[in-house]
């Protein structure tokens, strides 16, 4: 060891934030080890780097008895006198065994320690970067694949994107750049490991937030998302200032806000609905684009039962469900969907007598 080392210390200190103190102590920790490892030695050890020089010492510690029993850990009150004349009973002397070639022991074993501490200290800075970034979007590109994973790389750090975490639309190839959603972030010992996802419902709200400013900027607020990853999604939307309206903030002038959203999407249909206080009217807007006549809430059961006209039934349901589910995901009540017809023969109620409900939403594909 020498003054260089001591310096360069003090050079990772500045450039990686790492004490050099705690880079100091923890070499002398490891010092002892080898030092045992190396001799062969039982004895209590204690080794000190000089701060300044870089000058290494290795001192045996013994404690002082009146009648030594095992030479390795205890020295007698005489012999701890010859080393200093104020050491008493029961004092721990320190006497200097440091070996001829321990130098190069030191070497070795403190450039294994720092790289490590190196090491622990960018994983640490990386880990503390991305779990700031957790449930937010991220730009990566694909770096290889096996049978269960894309491997994405963030720069700093290779994330997992699980082939299950796809949405059926998705193609991707090395070298492609990928917009993803943060799931977890870990920290293992084999360093930070991120998770990505591309069918969670918070990779749709996200791209909002950042599409529309209205949104960004608090004016506008997504209540809840429904999502079937690279068919359809619900998202219902609230304004706070009653001269904006959500929906057409979401929308953009000729749709272009959300065809942005929809082309990352790789075409996934994207319904924007108006979030109401009023069950009967937030639960006909998450029926869209489907047509609503009435809507009657059952709130012990938690579910609402629909009334669209006859033409608009298979709409109102969709494609195996798909409308009626997500309708019921948005909103967090269970649906019953019925035609005019069929409402008219289960509870009587004459066709006239009914007059479609006024929806607000609108429906991208």
């Amino acid at each position: 060891m020498s003054t260089e080392f001591i310096e360069a210390l003090n050079e990772i200190e500045k450039e990686k934030g790492i004490s050099k103190d705690i880079l100091l102590e923890a070499i002398e920790a490891a010092l002892i080890s080898s030092y045992k490892r190396n001799f062969n030695t039982a004895q209590n050890v204690r080794v000190d780097i000089n701060r300044f020089t870089g000058v290494i010492k290795v001192y045996a510690r013994k404690t002082v008895v009146e009648e030594v029993l095992d030479p390795r850990l205890e020295i007698s009150v005489e012999a701890s006198r010859e080393i200093n004349p104020h050491y008493h009973l029961e004092d721990i002397a320190e006497i200097e065994v440091t070996p001829r070639d321990f130098g190069r022991i030191a070497a070795q074993t403190a450039k294994q320690v720092v790289t490590q501490r190196i090491r622990e200290a960018e994983r640490g800075l990386i880990y503390n970067a991305f779990i700031d970034k957790e449930e937010d979007i991220v730009n990566g590109i694909v770096q290889r694949q096996d049978v269960r994973n894309l491997f994405i790389d963030l720069g700093k750090v290779e994330a997992v994107l699980p082939l299950t975490e796809l949405m059926p639309t998705d193609k991707f190839k090395h070298g492609d750049r990928v917009k993803s959603f943060i799931t977890k972030v870990e920290n293992t010992t084999k360093g930070p490991q991120i998770f990505l996802s591309r069918t969670h419902p918070g990779l749709l709200k996200r791209l909002f937030e950042l599409e529309v400013p209205e949104i960004y900027d608090g004016v506008v607020e997504i209540r809840s998302v429904a999502r079937e990853a690279g068919f359809r999604s619900k998202i219902a939307v609230h304004s706070r200032n009653p001269e904006v309206d959500p929906v057409g903030s979401c929308v953009g002038q000729k749709g272009m806000r959300v065809q942005t959203i929809v082309t990352e999407l790789k075409g996934e249909k994207i319904d924007i609905v108006r979030w109401s206080e009023s069950v009967e009217e937030y639960v006909a807007n998450a029926l869209s684009p489907s047509k609503v006549i009435e809507v009657i809430v059952y709130e012990q059961e938690k579910m609402a039962r629909v009334i669209v006209p006859d033409y608009q039934l298979s709409l109102a349901i969709g494609i195996k469900g798909q409308n009626a589910r997500l309708a019921a995901k948005l909103t967090g009540w269970k649906i019953d969907i019925k035609s005019e017809t069929q409402a008219e023969q289960e509870y009587g109620r004459p066709k006239s007598a009914m007059s479609t409900m006024h929806q607000d939403s609108v429906s991208i594909d």
